[in-house]
C-alpha cells in the first residue's frame, strides 16, 4: 500500500518585525510594497510582541496526527506555510524525500475562495512531482468545525450576558478579501444570482463564511441577534468585501447595545488579524461607541478541531487509496 501522509496550509507569519518587509514582498508575489504599509504592519506585530500562527499551526497538526492514529489511521502530519517557513515547497520537497506517495492536503482557511485557496492548491501541485494529492478546497459547513467555534463561544456569551443581564448580540467575522476575486467572470451574471449581501456571485467564499456564521449561531440558541461582517480589508487599490466591522459596529451602537461578543469564525488560530484587529482596533472603536466588546478565546489547541481536521483527512486519504484524485 502507498505510503501516506496529511500536509496542512497556513498562511505563515514572519517570527520577527525584521523579517516583515521580506515577508510583505511574499503575501503580494514579489510586488513592491509601499514603505507605509511595511510602516504600520511592523507597528502592529511590535504592539501584539509577535504572532505565534506557526507554533499553533504546529500543534493542531500534533492533535490531528494523534486523533489520526487513535482512529487507527496512523499517518504523519506535516505543515507547509505560503509565506514564511516552513515554506510549501520545502515540505512537499522533504515529504517526498521522506517516501510519501499519497498526501491529503487541507488548507487551514476552511471558507474556500478560488483566488486565496488557489495559490496553495497551485504552490503544492508545482512541487508534487509523483506525489498524489488529494486537495481539499474548503470546508465551512463541516459541523465539528461549527461545533469547534461554538464550544468557545458558549462560555464567552454567557458570561456577558451574565453581566449585562441579557442575551448579548454576537458579531461574527472573517477576513475581506479584494470584491475583484471574488465576483463572478462578465457575462455569467444572470437574473438568479440576486445580491441579498456583499460578495454574492461566483466565488463560494463569501457564502461560505457567511454560513459557517449560520452553523454556529444555531449551536447556541438562546442568541437571539447577531450579525455578519468583513474584517482587516487591505490597502491595495479596489474595493473590499464588506460591509466592515466599523460600519456594523456603528450599526449595533445605534440601536442601543452596550455589550457584545465578536469571534471572528473564518480564523482558527491567533494572529496578528485576531490580536491586533480584535483585541485592539475594533475594541477600542466599539469603545468609543459606548459598546464594551468581548472575544472567545480562538480554537488554537481545540481538541474538537483535531477531530474535524482528522475526519477531513481520513476522507481524502480514502479517496486516495480509492483512486480518486
Amino acid at each position: 500500500m502507498a505510503k501516506q501522509a496529511v500536509l496542512l496550509l497556513a498562511h505563515g507569519t514572519p517570527e520577527s518585525v525584521e523579517q516583515i518587509p521580506q515577508y510583505l514582498r511574499n503575501v503580494v508575489s514579489g510586488r513592491p510594497v509601499p514603505p507605509a504599509v511595511v510602516e504600520e504592519i511592523t507597528r502592529r506585530y511590535a504592539v501584539i510582541g509577535r504572532s505565534p500562527l506557526t507554533e499553533i499551526t504546529l500543534e493542531q497538526a500534533r492533535l490531528a496526527e494523534a486523533e489520526l492514529e487513535a482512529s487507527g489511521r496512523p499517518v504523519p502530519v506535516y505543515v507547509g506555510m505560503r509565506n514564511w517557513r516552513p515554506y510549501i515547497p520545502d515540505v512537499v520537497q522533504r515529504m517526498r524525500a521522506d517516501g510519501v506517495e499519497e498526501a491529503a492536503v487541507i488548507c487551514m482557511a476552511p471558507q474556500n475562495s478560488r483566488t486565496s485557496v488557489g495559490l496553495y492548491e497551485r504552490a503544492v501541485r508545482a512541487e508534487a512531482g509523483g506525489l498524489r494529492i488529494d486537495f481539499t478546497k474548503g470546508w465551512a459547513r463541516h459541523p465539528l468545525l461549527a461545533e469547534a467555534f461554538a464550544e468557545r463561544l458558549r462560555p464567552a456569551w454567557t458570561k456577558l450576558s451574565a453581566e449585562a443581564g441579557y442575551y448579548v448580540p454576537v458579531l461574527f467575522t472573517a477576513h475581506s478579501v479584494p470584491v475583484r476575486t471574488v465576483q463572478p467572470p462578465a457575462g455569467e451574471e444572470n437574473e438568479s444570482q440576486t445580491q441579498h449581501w456583499p460578495g454574492s456571485g461566483a466565488d463560494p467564499y463569501a457564502h461560505e463564511a457567511r454560513h459557517t456564521a449560520e452553523l454556529v449561531a444555531a449551536l447556541v440558541p438562546q442568541i437571539s441577534r447577531w450579525w455578519f461582517a468583513f474584517q482587516s480589508q487591505g490597502a491595495s487599490g479596489g474595493p473590499w468585501l464588506g460591509p466592515t466591522v466599523e460600519e456594523t459596529l456603528d450599526q449595533i451602537a445605534a440601536l442601543g447595545n452596550k455589550f457584545l461578543i465578536l469571534q471572528p469564525i473564518g480564523f482558527l488560530c491567533d494572529h496578528v488579524e485576531i490580536l491586533f484587529d480584535v483585541d485592539h482596533l475594533f475594541r477600542e472603536y466599539a469603545l468609543r461607541l459606548g459598546i464594551r466588546l468581548e472575544r472567545p478565546e480562538s480554537l488554537n489547541a481545540s481538541l474538537t478541531l483535531a477531530k474535524a481536521v482528522a475526519d477531513i483527512a481520513r476522507q481524502g486519504l480514502e479517496r486516495l487509496q480509492g483512486g480518486m484524485r
